[in-house]
C-alpha cells in the first residue's frame, strides 16, 4: 500500500515530507554505522591497506552493473551466487599490486594522458571533436560518474603501460611470427574411416550382474540435478485488451507521431534467371556460359513464358518457382543487380547482367513507387498496436499493484484467490531446463534458483507476460536406485561395450594398414568406403568429421614419410583411422601484405599471456592478509 501511494502521489507535499523523516532516521540511527564501516581496514596487501570505503565502491559498481544486466530478475540472494563480494576483493588485491609495482619501477599516469585518452575516444565524438555533453550523456546511461570512469581508464593505462614493458624483454621476433603465421595458415588433408558402435550393437550381451557393475562406476551420471517447483501468478496483457478503450483523436495522434514507421520505399517485384559463372573464371568458361545466357535471353524477349525459361534454365535457388524474388527494395541486392532492376518498367525483360553469382536476366513484373500510407489504410493497425500497449501497461500497473499489497510471509495460491486470480504451479524443473508453462531465459531460472523456499520474486517481464514466482518446493540432488534408471543405464552400457568393439576393430584396422595392407582393400573387406576430406586448418573443424582436437592435431605431425597415425581416435560418432593425403604450406605473399597486423595480434596476445604470469607471480610473493573476514564472509582464522 505505502509503495503505491508512494508511486501515485510522488511529488506531493506529504510523500516528500514523509522522506525527509525517513532520511532523517537513517542519518541518526545508521550514520555512525556507515561511517564506522568506511573507516574499517578490509585487507592489507604488503603495506598498504584496502579500505571499507574502497570496498564498498568497488562492490557496488559491480553489483550496480550485475542489477542492469539482470534488470527485473534481480534478487539479492544472486549476490552469493555469484560470489560478488569475492570478486570485488580479488579485484582491489591485483589493483594494489599492480599500482605498488607501477611505482616501483616509475610509472605514472598523468592528467594529459588521461585527458588525451579519453578526447580520442570515438564514441565521444561529434564531427570528430570530443563532446563533453556526449561524454556525460553516455557515461549516464551506463550508470557511470566521470570520476569513476576516469580512475578506470587511468586502472587500464597503467596495466597496458606495465604490459607493453613486460612485452620489452619478450618481444615478437620475425621466427616467432611466421611460426606462428604458419601454425595458423598451413593446411593438412587427410582420409579416414570410421567404424560406428551401432554396428556392433547386436551382439552385446549385458548380464544383471555386469549392469550392476556399470552402474557402479557411473552412477554420478545419472545424478537427478536440484530442481525447484514454483507458483506463480500470469498477467497477460491479452487479458485486459476489454478494457481498454481508444478513440480517433489518440490515433491520429499516433500516426502523425510515428508517420515514418508508415513510410514505403519504392519495391519492384522481379523474376530473374540465373547462369552460375564463378569471378575469375577462366575465359573460355565465361564465353560458354555467356553465349547460353544469351540464347535464353533472345527467347524471353520473344515473348516465350519468363517464368517456365527460369524452372527450365535457371541455376539459382528460385528456379523452381520461375525465379520469383518477390518485392524487394533498394539496398536488399547486390548493386549491379540492383540497378537494373530499378532501371526497368513493368513487364520490360532487363540485358544481361553480372554479378559475382554469375549472369542474370531480370524481368520486372511489378512497380510500387514511395509512398505514405494514408490514415485510413492503417487505422485497424493503429489501433491494435494502442489497444496492445494499454493493456500492457494495465497488467503491469496491475502487478505492481498485488507486488505493493503483498505480506511479506506470502501464501501466493492464498493470495490470488483473495484478489480473484488463480495460481498456477510448476512441475519440478531443473536450472538447465525451460520452467514447464512458461518457457523463461536462463538469466531468469538463475534468479528463481536463488530464492529460498516461500520467497517471493519482483514483478517480472517475460514473452510479453508479468510474473511473480514463489518458490513452493526444493528437491535437493539426489543419485536414484537403478530400477528407475535401468533403461538409460542399460542403454548405455551396451553403447560403452559397443563404441570397446568398434575402437578394438579399428585398432585391428590400423596395424594392417601400418604393416603395408592395403587401405582400400582392407576397408572393402570391411565393409567400409574410405573419405578424403579437403585442406583443413587448425582453427574450425576436420570436413566430414567436425570439432576433433587431438585426430586434427595428429594430422599436421604426419606426412609423406609417415602416412598413419600409432592410434585410433574414438569419437561419440565412432573411432576414426586417418590417413595422410596432402600438405598446403602456408602462403608467403599473404604472409608479406597481413606481417604488420598478424604481429599486433600476437604482441597483443603476448602481452596479455605475460601480464596475467606476471600478476600471478606477484600475488605468490605478496603478502594479502584480511583484516575484517566479517565483510567478506568468511570465518575468522
Amino acid at each position: 500500500m505505502v509503495l503505491s501511494l508512494m508511486r501515485k502521489h510522488a511529488k506531493s507535499w506529504l510523500i516528500k515530507f514523509l522522506i525527509a523523516i525517513i532520511a532523517l532516521v537513517f542519518i541518526f540511527y545508521f550514520g555512525y554505522s556507515f561511517t564506522s564501516r568506511r573507516a574499517v581496514k578490509v585487507a592489507q596487501v604488503n603495506d598498504e591497506v584496502i579500505t571499507g570505503l574502497e570496498f564498498q565502491k568497488t562492490y557496488r559498481d559491480m553489483l550496480e552493473a550485475l542489477q542492469r544486466q539482470y534488470r527485473d530478475m534481480w534478487n539479492d540472494n544472486l549476490i552469493r551466487t555469484f560470489d560478488l563480494k569475492g570478486k570485488a576483493f580479488n579485484t582491489l588485491v591485483e589493483q594494489k599490486l599492480i599500482n605498488q609495482e607501477a611505482r616501483r619501477l616509475g610509472f605514472e599516469i598523468t592528467e594529459d594522458e588521461l585527458k588525451q585518452t579519453i578526447m580520442n575516444y570515438r564514441a565521444f565524438q561529434v564531427n570528430n571533436q570530443f563532446d563533453v555533453g556526449r561524454y556525460r550523456a553516455i557515461l549516464s546511461r551506463n550508470g557511470m560518474k566521470p570520476e569513476d570512469f576516469e580512475d578506470s581508464m587511468a586502472q587500464e593505462l597503467l596495466r597496458r603501460k606495465l604490459r607493453e614493458f613486460l612485452l620489452t624483454f619478450s618481444p615478437v621476433t620475425e621466427k616467432e611470427s611466421w611460426s606462428h603465421f604458419t601454425f595458423a595458415s598451413e593446411k593438412v588433408q587427410i582420409a579416414y574411416i570410421l567404424f560406428r558402435p551401432e554396428s556392433f550393437k547386436k551382439s552385446v550381451k549385458v548380464t544383471e550382474e555386469e549392469l550392476a557393475s556399470f552402474f557402479k562406476q557411473h552412477v554420478e551420471n545419472y545424478r537427478v540435478p536440484e530442481k525447484i517447483k514454483v507458483s506463480y501468478l500470469e498477467l497477460d496483457p491479452k487479458d485486459f485488451e476489454d478494457k481498454v478503450a481508444i478513440d480517433d483523436q489518440r490515433i491520429r495522434e499516433y500516426y502523425e507521431y510515428n508517420i515514418e514507421s508508415f513510410r514505403e520505399k519504392e519495391r519492384v517485384r522481379a523474376r530473374h534467371i540465373l547462369f552460375r559463372l564463378k569471378e575469375g573464371a577462366e575465359k573460355s568458361e565465361e564465353e560458354r556460359v555467356r553465349k547460353k545466357a544469351e540464347s535464353v535471353l533472345k527467347q524471353a524477349r520473344e515473348g516465350e513464358d519468363f517464368a517456365e525459361l527460369a524452372r527450365k534454365y535457371s541455376e539459382g535457388p528460385t528456379g523452381p518457382k520461375g525465379g520469383d524474388l518477390g518485392y524487394f527494395q533498394r539496398g536488399t541486392m547486390v548493386k549491379a543487380f540492383e540497378e537494373a532492376a530499378f532501371g526497368l518498367k513493368k513487364g520490360q525483360v532487363s540485358d544481361l547482367v553480372r554479378t559475382p553469382f554469375g549472369y542474370h536476366i531480370i524481368k520486372v513484373e511489378d512497380v510500387k513507387k514511395a509512398r505514405t500510407k494514408p490514415l485510413e489504410e492503417v487505422r485497424e493497425q493503429v489501433k491494435k498496436i494502442l489497444v496492445r500497449n494499454a493493456a500492457a501497461e494495465l497488467a503491469h500497473e496491475k502487478g505492481l499493484t498485488l507486488m505493493d499489497q503483498m505480506p511479506y510471509d506470502v501464501d501466493l495460491d492464498a493470495y490470488a484467490a483473495e484478489h480473484g486470480i488463480k495460481a498456477k504451479t510448476s512441475a519440478p524443473f531443473s536450472k538447465d531446463e525451460p520452467i514447464p508453462g512458461v518457457g523463461g531465459t536462463a538469466k531468469l531460472r538463475e534468479s528463481l534458483f536463488a530464492l529460498e523456499k516461500r520467497e517471493t520474486s519482483d514483478l517480472i517481464e517475460q514473452g510479453g507476460k508479468f510474473y511473480i514466482f514463489q518458490v513452493v518446493e526444493r528437491i535437493p540432488s539426489f543419485l536414484p536406485k537403478l530400477a528407475t534408471v535401468r533403461k538409460d543405464v542399460e542403454g548405455d552400457c551396451v553403447s560403452e561395450r559397443a563404441a570397446a568393439a568398434a575402437q578394438k576393430a579399428a585398432r585391428g584396422f590400423l596395424e594392417k594398414v601400418r604393416a603395408g595392407g592395403d587401405w582400400e582393400t582392407l576397408a572393402k573387406e570391411q565393409g567400409l568406403k574410405p573419405v578424403k576430406t579437403g585442406f583443413f586448418g587448425r582453427q574450425g573443424g576436420v570436413p566430414g568429421i567436425g570439432a576433433a582436437g587431438e585426430l586434427q592435431e595428429t594430422a599436421f605431425k604426419l606426412g609423406a614419410e609417415r602416412r598413419y597415425p600409432d592410434r585410433v581416435f574414438p569419437t561419440p560418432r565412432g573411432s576414426y583411422v586417418i590417413r595422410w593425403e596432402a600438405y598446403q604450406p602456408p602462403d608467403k605473399e599473404k604472409y608479406a601484405k597481413e606481417k604488420v597486423r598478424f604481429e599486433q595480434m600476437l604482441s597483443q596476445a603476448k602481452q596479455s599471456n605475460l601480464f596475467r604470469r606476471w600478476l600471478e607471480a606477484l600475488k605468490g610473493v605478496a603478502h594479502i592478509e584480511v583484516l575484517a573476514p566479517e565483510i567478506l564472509n568468511q570465518p575468522r582464522g
